[in-house]
């Protein structure tokens, strides 16, 4: 049984080989077909790749429109702009037992920036950024996280003993003005904040 089957087998193979010769064409026609399919592949995902590009280098924000979001958008929008800026592994991580990040990213640089944020529904209207904020991402920012960088975003206040913590700890505060710069900008983060550590790595860019 097993032999006549692979009889049976070879033959098929043998006719189906003798008809593709005899109609050659379909192959030739087959083989065409699917050089274009590939190529309009390759086309469509070039071109999503530049629309992707030209959606993150143009990206802005205005304080308003950041107002408005949810606090869980506020730190997709943290996220978004780091990307722009040249972060391509920046995550948003915030939610339950974040201790206290909310969003990571590396720079171009090879510096890990860890970010704690703040939003307020009423911007400078609503409750500023305290110490005790600053208190829980310098607890964790470096110790859990790991963090070169460690800042806190809010598009509301921040009080005056806050700042002082956060120059005394080595923390970066972008309160409402320095977000607003940010957001609707062109320019990085890193070239907004003072005293950042050096580059980890040799870059295109240092």
């Amino acid at each position: 049984m097993l032999l006549g089957a692979a009889v049976l087998g070879v033959a098929v193979v043998v006719a189906v080989v003798n008809w593709l010769l005899v109609h050659w064409w379909v192959l030739a026609a087959v083989g065409v077909l699917a050089m274009l399919a590939g190529g309009v592949w390759l086309h469509q995902k070039q071109q999503r790749a530049r629309w992707e590009e030209a959606r993150t280098q143009g990206l802005r924000y205005g304080l308003t429109q950041l107002d408005g979001l949810h606090h869980a958008r506020f730190e997709d929008a943290v996220r978004e702009l780091m990307h722009r800026d040249g972060c391509q592994d920046a995550v948003r991580v915030g939610g339950a037992g974040d201790l206290g990040a909310d969003v990571k990213a590396t720079d171009p640089y090879g510096r890990r920036w860890v970010i704690q944020c703040k939003h307020r529904r009423n911007g400078l209207a609503g409750s500023a950024v305290g110490t005790p904020d600053l208190q829980v991402l310098n607890g964790t920012a470096r110790q859990v996280h790991g963090a070169d960088i460690a800042v806190i975003v809010t598009n509301g206040r921040v009080t005056a003993p806050a700042t002082t913590f956060a120059k005394q700890q080595r923390l970066h505060v972008v309160d409402r003005h320095t977000l607003g710069t940010w957001a609707a900008g062109s320019r990085p983060l890193w070239e907004l904040l003072r005293a950042l550590p050096p580059p980890r790595k040799p870059t295109p860019l240092s």
